[in-house]
């Protein structure tokens, strides 16, 4: 496993977004861990942040992209600082756009779009945090249809949970066969469970209650 990849595992436990215990999730499952992105709201936390999803981008993702997209509200921190990150730390010089939840229709910026102005020319990387049901992202691109038509080349997520939807297969894996785009998580859980055999981060009991609940609702 990649360094990052560690850091950034470290950095969700120390700041208490990545719990271990017993959680019950939107589907009604209970699950052994949660993640929370929304405690990382610190200036120092926003930083390394948006430095992690840079990372993530400069080792992964091979599509040629001119704009960082966040989707309102969750993704709008996450393109500013993953923008910014990706000059200050890579040299990587590229626009940040998101938006609003509701039109604008007064001033010199009106429409659904801050910051760079789409078109049909530009490029997207989509970042997100955590994707469940897959429902925002598919608002996202239905709302991106109507500003400009950009294309959505690629989606960076903080963590990928290998989780059975409704079906056999992942959130993630029934949109990249839907969509055809390809979805890059800055760690997945398997990997989450990798690093915390090696550190001794939580207990063996713990270890053992995200495999057995990876063995009824995973994926590969």
């Amino acid at each position: 496993m990649k360094e990052y990849k560690k850091e950034f595992i470290s950095f969700l436990i120390a700041n208490n977004s990545l719990k271990f215990g017993e959680f019950k999730l939107k589907s009604g499952r209970m699950s052994p861990y949660f993640l929370n992105t929304g405690m990382l709201y610190s200036g120092e936390a926003a930083y390394k942040l948006g430095k992690f999803y840079a990372e993530t981008i400069k080792d992964r993702v091979t599509e040629d992209f001119n704009v960082v997209f966040g989707p309102a509200y969750k993704g709008i921190p996450l393109a500013v600082s993953c923008a910014s990150s990706l000059f200050s730390e890579f040299g990587i010089n590229r626009s940040y756009s998101f938006n609003r939840k509701e039109s604008k229709d007064h001033g010199d910026a009106s429409g659904l779009i801050v910051g760079k102005p789409l078109s049909a020319e530009d490029r997207i990387v989509l970042i997100d945090d955590v994707i469940t049901a897959g429902t925002a992202i598919k608002e996202t691109f239905a709302l991106l249809e109507q500003c400009g038509a950009p294309k959505i080349v690629s989606v960076v997520v903080s963590v990928d949970r290998m989780e059975k939807g409704a079906g056999e297969l992942s959130a993630i894996q029934e949109l990249h066969q839907s969509l055809g785009i390809n979805f890059y998580p800055i760690v997945n859980i398997k990997e989450i469970i990798e690093y915390l055999k090696e550190n001794n981060t939580v207990s063996s009991e713990m270890i053992e209650k995200m495999i057995e609940y990876r063995k009824i609702y995973g994926t590969d």
